[in-house]
């Protein structure tokens, strides 16, 4: 396995820990909250540094292009279902990421058994990104940040939509042809 692969397994790993320091206390400690903000910024962090070394030393492999996504999905969401836990977000924003990485896993499943692997578009990158910062945002809870922390977690769920419609118009010929 490639250090690019391993830093993605290095990311599904994380995610038990920071679960844990985000709700000990039911989010009250503010210690934990540091500790839970500190690994998902690590953790979103190996998610930049696989694709840069993939990229950078010809490392692109189809576990990656698979696992990276998924990773992604578990660590946002994770962190997600958290905030709603502790009263931080609706479940209506968290319904809509959710249904769209259901959406397009599925478009991968059913690509994948064509044999077709399926990267992540530019307007994917761009909402985990907005996604990741939004998280590390809200996790932190401070008034003075709180305005920030939705509007990044607004611009998150725009362009969930919007990379939602146009991973579909890209990719509808994979359910309609079985193929691209």
């Amino acid at each position: 396995m490639n250090l690019p692969n391993k830093l993605t397994v290095l990311r599904v790993c994380m995610i038990p820990f920071f679960v844990a320091a985000l709700l000990w206390e039911g989010g009250a400690d503010r210690n934990f909250r540091i500790l839970a903000d500190v690994l998902f910024a690590a953790a979103s962090f190996t998610d930049f540094l696989d694709g840069k070394i993939a990229r950078k030393y010809s490392l692109v492999t189809d576990f990656g292009k698979f696992m990276d996504p998924l990773a992604d999905k578990l660590l946002v969401c994770s962190a997600l279902i958290c905030l709603i836990e502790l009263g931080q977000i609706p479940a209506w924003v968290v319904i809509i990421i959710i249904s769209r990485e259901f959406i397009i896993s599925g478009f991968r499943l059913v690509a994948s058994d064509n044999g077709i692997v399926i990267a992540a578009s530019y307007w994917g990158k761009f909402k985990t990104v907005f996604q990741m910062l939004a998280v590390i945002l809200l996790i932190l809870d401070l008034p003075a940040l709180r305005t920030a922390a939705n509007i990044a977690l607004g611009v998150a769920v725009v362009l969930t939509i919007v990379s939602l419609a146009d991973y579909i118009a890209k990719n509808r010929k994979v359910l309609t042809e079985g193929g691209m």
